[in-house]
């Protein structure tokens, strides 16, 4: 049974923004795939819903002036991954989005809860941090512009202040132009599961060198995480065999891998070594590189 008392409606972002400013103990539900299973396991105890399904214009996905691309936080995974201009100018994104769940959770979970939520397994967190994704949060009296690589505070904790909705994803046009990439996830069984590791790699190659490379892992830390050892690394470095395998070597020392009943820190470990080269492969293949 799902212990709701009420759930607030509001049809615009003032509205519930002001809602939450006068009631901070209101949830805050979006598609509702975490929230409801959360409710489904007694998390909450007479909790009262503030949906935000009802505010026009929080799932649109536009290119701004200056290249810019927003993202809202109640687009859905099946809107983002459908976008041309996601499929245009974010590939990545595209492939991170059409591998959570199945077709229905993905026309209800939106990219903005999936945040919030603070899973570690979140799909579209790793690819976000590749992307160097800033979070527009806003609140009754205030707008903070917080980069995604700095909003996660421990496993399913977020650094969130009270009374601040996440509105927007925005990612800048220096952040993914000319960039090529891959994502992988990798799961105990072809069918739907939550990721035991996903790795995104994101990077812009020229004439047999790395002149950027960004790899974020999902599932091997207790947060999301970036890679930046191995990233620095491979800077302005040829893409051998040697290069990619010493890359390889350097995530898996970033990741700290941990055990968990999904498993062992060696098996994690060996992961993150095969699957970031096998990403990084097939980022160069896509910018026309060859190994």
């Amino acid at each position: 049974m799902y212990n709701i008392t009420n759930i607030l409606e509001p049809i615009t972002l003032n509205e519930a923004l002001r809602m939450y400013s006068d009631n901070p103990k209101l949830k805050i539900i979006a598609g509702g795939s975490d929230v409801l299973i959360q409710l489904n396991h007694g998390k909450f105890d007479d909790v009262e819903l503030l949906s935000l399904r009802k505010i026009k214009n929080l799932n649109n996905i536009s290119l701004l002036e200056d290249g810019t691309i927003s993202i809202g936080a109640m687009s859905s995974f099946s809107n983002t991954f459908r976008n041309e201009i996601i499929n245009k100018y974010l590939p990545v994104l595209t492939e991170a989005a059409v591998s959570m769940g199945g077709p229905q959770i993905r026309n209800m979970a939106t990219i903005g809860g999936n945040i919030c939520n603070g899973a570690v397994s979140a799909d579209s967190a790793p690819t976000l941090f590749s992307y160097n994704a800033f979070l527009k949060l806003v609140s009754i009296d205030n707008i903070r512009m917080v980069p995604i690589n700095d909003f996660y505070d421990g496993p399913g904790r977020v650094k969130l202040q009270p009374g601040e909705i996440l509105t927007e994803i925005l990612i800048t046009k220096e952040n993914y132009h000319k960039m090529t990439g891959n994502y992988i996830k990798f799961s105990n069984r072809e069918a739907m599961d939550i990721a035991m590791l996903s790795v995104a790699v994101i990077c812009n190659v020229e004439n047999g060198v790395f002149n950027d490379l960004r790899i974020s892992l999902g599932v091997s830390a207790p947060t999301p995480i970036r890679c930046y050892d191995a990233e620095n690394y491979a800077k302005g470095k040829s893409f051998s065999k040697e290069t990619i395998e010493t890359i390889g070597q350097y995530a898996k020392k970033s990741a700290k891998a941990r055990n968990s009943w999904r498993g062992s820190k060696a098996y994690r470990e060996h992961l993150i070594n095969i699957l970031s080269q096998r990403a990084i492969k097939e980022a160069i293949k896509r910018a026309g590189g060859k190994c």
